[in-house]
Formats: structure tokens, C-alpha cells, sequence
């Protein structure tokens, strides 16, 4: 059994995939090729955004919108210290100062009433993070954030695809930024990312950011970056998105379904909540255990793969660490959950099967 099995996906699409991979050898136009423009309208059209700028990683992505905002040195941005170190490590390298604000613990999203009590004078921005594949509260956190005329990100790495209210992800506040990691819901097969926004003026910093700040051909008009998605793999993404509509669906069925089971067997077990309002992809699926280390073990021994997601919350973490007293939610949640198998392939035999061995995982 495999944690995520990119290999059927590759399977159903493998004549549509040479193909396109060939057209790019033949025009020769790695970077910045026509299929890199055609992806950027497909997917700003997707998330009914004015602007899409692919770049070359999730983590590059939201380099660049803290840049397009102005992050400096002296700053403070505030964030999750539940996530992946991309978030901190970026508004780091702009000298900039992580805030962490905690999370809610039935979503594990930041809490918006957490992030009002970080708010200072030196707040810049709000990066907020969609955990899992589900959204945050954005209209709370919108309405903080306009009551204090900061902008918000919203880092949806995770969630490319969800909904909220039936706006989609990525088009929830000022900028937003995702992945095209492989392992993400939608995914390439190397690094990729993208910015999306409704500003014009943020779409073109954001631009000239991705190629060395130039905003046009020698003419550097800000310090900028190389970031650009290769034409290869906008090539592969174009291919990989036809299917994605049907494999966020069956995403959705999985998690719905895993937390019927789990909700019915196996009572010492909590799941994730779906926030009201929310479409939930369920990029991961997570539970809570307080045995965590023995269950994985048990689970390993039955050929099923597991992960956390994650271990250390980022303000324990050596890179960023801050003595906060306030982050209970993340401290204890990072010490209980685990993540079990989730791919839009996995069937429901496999299903049955992770949960029941679950369930006697459980058992002394």
C-alpha cells in the first residue's frame, strides 16, 4: 500500500503525458514556453482570479508575495507555527520577524482570534494557512485584517481545489500562493508554484520578481529573483488538470468516508473537523491518537504507511525558536496526530482494511 500512489494517476494519462512532453522538445521553449501562458490563464480562470504567475516552487511563491507587499527587515508577518518551515523561512530571509498566532483545534487552522492579539504596529501582513485541504476562516480574518489596512496571504499549498462558501481557494484574500509539489492535490513532477491575485499592481511586482526584477528584457527595475515554472512541467500540469475536477471529488468522498468509519469504530480516535461552509479536498487525511508511536508501529507491521504532519510546531524549531506561552493548541496537537493514506485512487477494500487494523492498533 502506498501513502500516496502518484502512479495510477501517471497510468490513466501516460499517452496524454508523452505527448505533451514531447511537443515542448520539439519547440524547444523550456522556460517561459507558450504552454507556461496557457496553464497561467487555465488556472486563474479555475480560481476566477484576474491574475495567475506561476514560479518555480510553493516555497518561491511565497517569497515573492511577501516581496510584492513590501516585507522588510524590521517587520512582523503573522502566521501558523503549525505548517511546513516554508512560511517562516521566508518572511525570515526578508529579515522580517515570524509571529506565530495559534490554531483552531478542531481545523487546524490559525484561529482569527489568536491573530488579533498579534497584531502590533510593525504588522505588515497576515500570512494565513489552509492545513490539510480545507480553508480558513478568511471572513474573519479579512475583517481583521481591513480594520488595520494590512493585506492578507493565503497560503494554499494545501488546498488548491477546496472551496470556501463556494469561492475557491486562492481567490479568498489579496494574494495567494500554492504548490505543484508532486505530493499536492495537484502536482507536477518536480517543483512548481504559483501567485494569484486580483491587484494589478501586485500581479506585475510579482512578475518582475519571478525574473531578476526586470521589467523588461536588461531593465531591473526592483531586486528580484529566478523563479520561473519550466515549460515542462506547465506542460505536465495541463494534462494533470483535466482530471483534477473528478480527483478533488473522490478526495472529498475519501476523507468523508474515512471519518464515518473512524467516528463509528473507533471512538478513542478524534478527526479533523470540516470548518462550515468549507469544500475539504483532504490533501492529508489526520487523526489523534495519544499513543501515536505505538499505532504507527502496529500500522507499519500490517504494510500501512503512515506520517505527522507535523512533529515539532516552528516555534520549538531551532531556526525560529520564540518562548511563546500562548500556543497551546499547536503544542498538543503536534504531539497527538498522524496522518494515514490519502490519494484519490485509494479504494475502499483499502479503506476497510487501514481502519479495522486501526482499530486493534488501539487495543493494549
Amino acid at each position: 500500500m502506498q501513502f500516496i500512489d502518484l502512479s495510477k494517476q501517471q497510468s490513466i494519462i501516460k499517452a496524454q503525458l508523452d505527448e505533451a512532453i514531447q511537443k515542448v522538445m520539439s519547440h524547444g521553449k523550456y522556460i517561459l514556453g507558450p504552454e507556461v501562458f496557457e496553464l497561467e490563464n487555465i488556472l486563474s480562470a479555475y480560481v476566477n482570479t484576474k491574475y495567475c504567475i506561476t514560479v518555480a516552487s510553493g516555497t518561491d511563491a511565497i517569497l515573492i508575495a511577501l516581496m510584492a507587499l513590501g516585507v522588510r527587515a524590521g517587520d512582523e508577518v503573522i502566521t501558523s507555527p503549525f505548517t511546513f518551515a516554508a512560511n517562516a523561512e521566508m518572511i525570515a530571509m526578508l529579515g522580517a520577524t515570524p509571529v506565530f498566532a495559534d490554531i483552531d483545534s478542531k481545523t487546524c487552522n490559525i484561529s482569527p482570534k489568536e491573530v488579533a492579539k498579534k497584531i502590533t504596529k510593525k504588522t505588515k501582513c497576515i500570512l494565513a494557512v489552509n492545513l490539510f485541504g480545507q480553508c480558513a476562516d478568511y471572513e474573519s480574518i479579512n475583517d481583521l485584517a481591513s480594520n488595520y489596512s494590512i493585506p492578507v496571504i493565503e497560503d494554499a499549498a494545501q488546498s488548491f481545489g477546496s472551496s470556501r462558501f463556494a469561492k475557491k481557494s486562492c481567490n479568498l484574500s489579496d494574494v495567494a500562493c500554492t504548490s505543484f509539489f508532486p505530493s499536492k492535490p495537484l502536482g507536477c513532477y518536480g517543483d512548481g508554484g504559483a501567485i494569484f491575485t486580483n491587484d494589478e499592481e501586485i500581479a506585475n511586482v510579482a512578475k518582475e520578481i519571478r525574473v531578476h526584477g526586470q521589467s523588461s528584457r536588461y531593465c531591473h527595475s526592483r531586486v528580484g529573483i529566478n523563479s520561473r515554472l519550466d515549460t515542462i512541467q506547465a506542460a505536465i500540469l495541463l494534462e494533470k488538470i483535466k482530471l483534477f475536477d473528478d480527483e478533488i471529488k473522490k478526495r472529498n468522498a475519501i476523507g468523508e468516508n474515512y471519518s464515518r468509519l473512524i467516528n463509528k469504530m473507533i471512538p478513542e480516535i478524534s478527526t479533523t473537523e470540516t470548518l462550515l461552509g468549507n469544500f475539504h479536498i483532504y490533501s492529508q487525511y489526520c487523526i489523534f491518537t495519544k499513543n501515536r508511536e505505538e499505532v504507527i508501529n502496529r500500522l507499519a507491521l500490517k504494510n500501512i504507511p503512515t506520517a505527522v504532519h507535523y512533529p515539532i510546531p516552528l516555534h520549538h524549531q531551532k531556526a525560529f525558536k520564540q518562548n511563546c506561552d500562548d500556543l497551546k493548541n499547536s503544542e498538543s496537537i503536534s504531539k497527538e496526530i498522524m496522518s494515514l493514506p490519502m490519494h484519490p485512487y485509494l479504494s475502499y477494500d483499502d479503506q476497510i482494511y487501514i481502519v479495522e487494523n486501526l482499530l486493534t492498533s488501539m487495543v493494549s
